[in-house]
């Protein structure tokens, strides 16, 4: 079964150079670090040709998983977005209705979510909780500590 995930242009292009990398370098790199500790002598009592396989095998199962992620991965096309919804790639600025305080996140794919740089997943609770909202409307998420009430001030887009 695939999971398909929306990625922006700029989502899409990290995720191209992060398998290029692990399949250009990462890969040939394991495959020395194999031959130089195949080269120290029996493999039976050898732990760093041990070492070496293992990471080698950790490596083919990252870039088995990302290859799969990369096939499933759609482009949004953000001409065919509603601005007067949150959705994804919207900027949303809300307000907490508990403190006052003004926040502004940009909604985006679980797997581009950055919270230093104001970027949250659309799976994560608050995510989940402002999709499909208008400016004016009080969205009550519902999170670990309680219920959290956000009014919507404004949606925009880059």
């Amino acid at each position: 079964m695939s999971n398909i995930s929306y990625y922006t242009a700029e989502g899409l292009k990290k995720l191209k150079e992060e398998l290029d990398h692990l399949k250009s370098v990462m890969r040939p790199k394991a495959s020395a670090d194999i031959a130089e500790a195949r080269d120290k002598g029996d493999l039976s009592e050898n732990a760093e040709y041990d070492a070496a396989k293992e990471a080698q095998g950790m490596l083919e199962m990252r870039i088995a998983k990302l290859e799969e992620v990369y096939s499933n991965a759609r482009l949004i096309d953000e001409s065919h977005l509603d601005l007067s919804k949150v959705l994804v790639l919207s900027n949303v600025k809300i307000k907490n209705q508990t403190n006052g305080m003004e926040l502004t996140y940009t909604l985006v794919a679980e797997s581009e979510a950055d919270l230093k740089s104001g970027k949250i997943s659309v799976t994560s609770p608050i995510g989940k909780g402002l999709l499909g909202k208008s400016v004016g409307e009080i969205a009550e998420i519902t999170v670990p500590n309680g219920t959290l009430k956000f009014e919507i001030l404004e949606i925009s887009r880059d």
